[in-house]
């Protein structure tokens, strides 16, 4: 039964983003405020055949430490699907992506053009770096929330890798604050694969950590509560 309802899914979600990849681009030129509409349209209608196809409910905790203004979320990384689900929970997000992103038609080009991304590539040494502190500290003067991936790649339920210290970077050279988000999305959605799995997936945004701290003792508090929750949120999940 859950492979059945997985490949229902599946075919669900690739003609639901086909769907909205060509109305995007009825669109292409508009203001750049409407790529947000569209990615929680997106978002909207992917919850809906989660819920309706796979028995899967998807809920948002610690509302009240969503940042309104400019902050830094930095988050777990499980699957696809917890890359793009906070584009719907922040009020103006901008998600650091992977040059190859940028890459894919009309979703990579839509992407970039309104503002719901900033460019990381991994290969560009120095030069990079400082493209994408100039492009976050452009962001944070917008008023958006930067959210980011502190391990680099998405992790199977249990697995752990060491936070990279780019975060930290971003931190002390922003001055802003941190919002540490966990999640559970990889026991329903797997890093890889087809299967979908029934459950509840969660978002849980945790308390912010202020601007100013040191850079080990911002990493280790960051990584302390994100892996923490988000232990606790797979074990009430399991």
């Amino acid at each position: 039964m859950i492979l059945v309802r997985s490949l229902a899914f599946a075919a669900f979600f690739y003609g639901w983003s086909v769907l909205i990849i060509l109305a995007m681009t009825l669109v292409f030129w508009g203001p750049t405020t409407w790529g947000l509409g569209w990615a929680r349209l997106w978002n909207r209608g992917t919850i809906w055949g989660l819920k309706r196809i796979c028995a899967i409910e998807v809920e948002v905790r610690g509302v009240e430490n969503i940042p309104a203004g400019p902050a830094i979320v930095a988050a777990n990384h499980q699957c696809m699907f917890d890359a793009f689900a906070p584009l719907s929970h922040l009020p103006k997000p901008s998600m650091a992506g992977k040059r190859e992103l940028t890459r894919i038609p009309l979703f990579g080009w839509y992407a970039v053009r309104n503002r719901l991304m900033v460019v990381v590539d991994r290969d560009g040494h120095a030069g990079a770096l400082r493209r994408l502190i100039a492009q976050a500290q452009a962001m944070l003067a917008e008023g958006r929330q930067l959210l980011i991936y502190p391990q680099g790649t998405r992790l199977a339920p249990g697995e752990t890798a060491p936070y990279k210290p780019g975060v930290a970077g971003l931190y002390g050279l922003l001055g802003a604050a941190c919002v540490p988000m966990a999640t559970n999305a990889g026991l329903c959605w797997p890093p890889h694969g087809i299967l979908r799995r029934p459950g509840r997936i969660v978002f849980q945004y945790l308390e912010p950590i202020p601007p100013g701290l040191k850079r080990a003792a911002f990493m280790a508090e960051l990584e302390t509560r994100i892996e923490t929750a988000a232990k606790a949120l797979m074990a009430e999940g399991r």
